[in-house]
């Protein structure tokens, strides 16, 4: 038995654990950093499975690191998993496919590099809030991703599609306040939020005409006041503000802090910004890893013309891990239909025997890329020589 049989062997070993797993967490959707279930379960397989784990990263309780460590000099792979929900409609983004996808392509990748042919390390991390204050983010910041030589991980779809972009992104809160008063008997006396917030709409609106077109601005009013007949005296908007690169996103950021500012000179009120979520950068994939795994694909009789080119999705905290180090973001088919992410149609397509057969696929995928790396001196010189060309 060859090492890949090997290890396509020891997920189909496992792989009612990996499907019990999935639909555990699956039927027990928890949204970002309280995802206790899911990473108490995560952590209690790996361990079972042979993997050193530890909890509680840099103090988030809901992530993890967990190793497993040959003894032998060698690449550090590292696998990654999500496994928070979404409000109200739970497991819509199938994140509970894609942490046991990881899990299972480690376990695989484990029983291979245990044969003895090829030496290193793999690192599963646990990683909270994928949809919100994504954990990726101080952990890429904190350095525990500087001394990984690539990091994977695959996405639940209805196609394959290439590891491909995604947008950074700011996320910003706009608060204004102004002064009460009685909006009929004495208007004069008031200074109204709302309507700095409406000017700072407008101002938005018309900065769009002088945007790129891979630019996103988009927001809410989530604070309008209290009642018709009161002058808000405090009003707030939240807003998304994204690009296709770290640079522009940061340059727009500014332009729209300017309209808030702007809002507030012309309504007289006073203005506080904050970060409402942690800022992303794009993703940069990493095209030499990107090739190995779509070559993987086609060996598994995946023809070419089912690989559909990478598409931007949004903004994917992975985007801060792949400045740090070699990274991929694949989709994999995992459903029959083509049913956008974040429905319920989606959601309940994903807790099916034939989601979970895909999410075995896509594990079985990424370990075998994985492994090509390892035994491949020259593959893994090429990932980090496009990485270091690519770096900001």
């Amino acid at each position: 038995m060859s090492d890949k049989q090997l290890l396509f062997s020891e997920i189909d070993k496992y792989a009612d654990t990996f499907r019990s797993v999935s639909r555990s967490i699956g039927s027990r959707p928890e949204l970002g950093h309280q995802e206790f279930y899911a990473s108490g379960l995560l952590c209690e397989k790996l361990a079972e499975l042979g993997f050193q784990v530890e909890r509680g990263i840099l103090g988030i309780e809901t992530s993890f690191i967990a190793v497993y460590d040959t003894g032998k000099q060698g690449p550090t792979a590292g696998f990654l998993c999500e496994y928070d929900a979404l409000p109200e409609i739970g497991h819509a983004c199938g994140h509970h496919l894609i942490c046991s996808m990881s899990i299972a392509a480690a376990v695989g990748l484990k029983a291979a590099l245990a044969s003895g042919g090829v030496g290193g390390k793999i690192r599963v991390y646990g990683t909270p809030a994928e949809e919100t204050r994504g954990a990726k983010v101080p952990m890429a910041e904190a350095g525990l991703f500087d001394d990984c030589d690539f990091a994977m991980m695959a996405h639940p779809y209805y196609t394959f599609e290439r590891s491909g972009e995604s947008l950074a992104l700011d996320a910003l809160q706009f608060e204004f306040r102004g002064a009460a008063s009685h909006a009929a008997a004495s208007p004069h006396e008031g200074v109204n939020a709302l309507d700095a917030v409406l000017q700072l709409f407008n101002a938005i609106n018309a900065l769009r005409q002088q945007t790129r077109s891979d630019a996103r601005i988009h927001g809410i009013i989530d604070n309008g006041g209290q009642a018709p007949n009161i002058i808000p005296d405090y009003a707030s908007a939240k807003f998304y503000v994204r690009s296709a690169s770290r640079t522009y996103t940061s340059e727009l950021t500014a332009k729209v802090m300017r309209c808030a500012e702007g809002a507030a000179l012309q309504t007289g009120c006073t203005l506080a910004v904050n970060p409402y979520e942690f800022s992303y950068d794009e993703l940069l994939t990493n095209e030499t890893l990107s090739e190995q795994f779509n070559a993987n694909l086609i060996e598994a009789g995946i023809r070419p013309e089912q690989i559909e080119s990478g598409k931007d999705h949004g903004s994917l905290d992975l985007g801060n891990v792949s400045v740090r180090c070699p990274a991929i973001h694949p989709y994999v088919k995992v459903v029959h239909d083509r049913l956008p992410l974040h429905t319920e149609a989606f959601r309940d397509a994903a807790m099916q025997d034939y989601a979970l057969d895909g999410m075995l696929f896509g594990a079985k995928m990424l370990a075998a890329t994985a492994y090509d790396v390892y035994r491949d001196p020259a593959l893994l010189a090429r990932i980090r020589a496009e990485f270091e060309r690519n770096k900001r």
